[in-house]
């Protein structure tokens, strides 16, 4: 009989099962690494246009029935008010205690029907809460694909494309046989792709124009065959983004993806969530990488106002799960902010460089485009003896030339300081198959503005990404 995290607490302590985890590396599955090479797929964003092929690295869950949308807006922070049809948001649950779970992409497709696209954590937080209350709804759930497909074929309900860069507009108006809709930022609209009409979300994920398509995955080669083909037809050097690549964007536009779910802490709630969760989970399987380690799983949590959620919060509804504790933690000082640091060359070039010196001691070797070797990543960042913050996802930008993390430092932290970031793990690395036997050293990083990339500060609308 499989055990459940809760079993697995009782007999372990949970930060070092999780910073020894054997799961290996984070796989963005299913799509090719390269189609050309991942710095011509990161320029292609920025400078004319890129395909994405997000249809295998998400969850879905599909709620409906009279009770979805109260259900939803009791499960999530957001405010659900002047959410129509044809509407998206930035949907993310909290635990009671207001630590955040995860987050996901919220779509109405119907009075009484939503879907809700993202990673794991956020998928089992909703399937537990229809299983445990009285909501009228019905919860489907159709899970990421597998990372190590083996051969299998692979099947999802929808493909998901998402088209973006300065030169993106042309192939809309080719695919769609005229202008598309003037959609506003995460708003929907109807176009055409050749015989077939698709749901398109005005989006972008490093600060140029975007549509995000999806429809059913049967379409898929149609879909993406057409869209290459009105490319070709308009001049534009289109580029199918790989998952090297595709992972990085995020380091541009300022979003940390993977904070590690805070569900380890609590009774009550709590305690039965983790009883319903299993040994196989992505809670009890994931790991936990980096130079920050402490016997407190809660350590490594962190609440909507870290992450600059804090104006999605519904304040006006009756109640949502962790109400009472976010409005404890809106003003409370031990809140942190979200930064980008910005690493020193000649500092990771030293980490780099210790790999190619036989015989002398070797640092955490740094991969590119994305160094990141665990689930979820909590390297110290120091000022002098002091903690002050933790960088949470790292990698390498070809249109900034240098590496970049996102994190969250202390409030007294300013923009333009220049702090040390740890990096490798204590006692010569732990036991996660992603990690060799290595010292730690630091890297100088400097405090950067959150999206770091001009562009996506610029021409984004207020969104999480621009708001703190």
């Amino acid at each position: 009989m499989a055990q459940s995290l809760e079993d697995i607490m009782q007999s372990e302590n949970i930060v070092q099962r999780l910073r020894n985890s054997k799961i290996g590396m984070y796989v963005y599955p299913v799509v090719a690494p390269e189609f050309t090479n991942w710095r011509s797929e990161q320029n292609a964003w920025r400078d004319s246009v890129v395909l994405y092929d997000q249809s295998h690295h998400m969850d879905e869950v599909t709620v409906e029935g009279p009770d979805a949308e109260a259900f939803l807006s009791h499960v999530g922070i957001n405010s659900f008010a002047n959410f129509g049809t044809d509407v998206a948001k930035h949907f993310v649950p909290v635990t009671p205690a207001g630590h955040v779970i995860g987050d996901h992409i919220i779509f109405r497709l119907e009075e009484n029907k939503f879907v809700t696209v993202g990673r794991a954590p956020t998928s089992n937080w909703i399937m537990f809460q229809a299983a445990i209350g009285k909501w009228n709804v019905k919860v489907s759930h159709d899970p990421r694909s597998d990372s190590r497909p083996d051969g299998k074929a692979i099947y999802r309900t929808h493909y998901r494309f998402q088209i973006q860069g300065p030169d993106a507009d042309k192939i809309f108006e080719k695919i769609n046989g005229g202008p598309v809709p003037d959609v506003k930022f995460f708003r929907v609209a109807e176009i055409n792709i050749g015989s077939r009409k698709v749901k398109a979300l005005r989006h972008g994920m490093a600060g140029a124009p975007g549509l995000e398509i999806w429809g059913p995955y049967a379409d898929k080669h149609y879909i993406q065959t057409t869209i290459q083909q009105a490319a070709r037809d308009v001049g534009v050097d289109m580029h199918l983004v790989g998952s090297r690549a595709y992972s990085t964007n995020t380091l541009e536009s300022g979003w940390i993806p993977s904070p590690l779910p805070g569900i380890y802490t609590g009774d009550g709630m709590m305690k039965e969530y983790r009883e319903f969760l299993t040994e196989n989970s992505y809670e009890a399987a994931g790991s936990i990488g980096g130079s920050y380690v402490s016997d407190d799983i809660s350590d490594y949590y962190v609440n909507p106002f870290e992450l600059g959620y804090g104006f999605y919060i519904g304040w006006k509804k009756d109640d949502f799960i962790g109400k009472d504790a976010l409005t404890k933690l809106k003003d409370a000082p031990s809140n942190r902010k979200k930064v980008t640091f910005e690493w020193n060359a000649e500092d990771v070039i030293k980490v780099i460089s210790s790999s190619f010196a036989p015989g002398e001691k070797n640092y955490k070797w740094i991969d590119f485009p994305q160094p990141n070797y665990a689930s979820s990543s909590a390297d110290m960042v120091m000022h002098g003896d002091k903690m002050v913050g933790m960088s949470m996802f790292n990698g390498y930008s070809f249109n900034e030339r240098c590496m970049l993390s996102l994190g969250v430092v202390d409030n007294s932290v300013e923009e333009g300081d220049v702090l040390e970031l740890v990096w490798g793990e204590p006692d010569g690395g732990s036991g996660k198959t992603s990690t060799e036997p290595h010292e730690q050293t630091t890297i100088r990083v400097r405090v950067s503005p959150t999206p770091y990339s001009t562009e996506a500060r610029t021409n984004y609308a207020d969104s999480w990404r621009t708001k703190t």
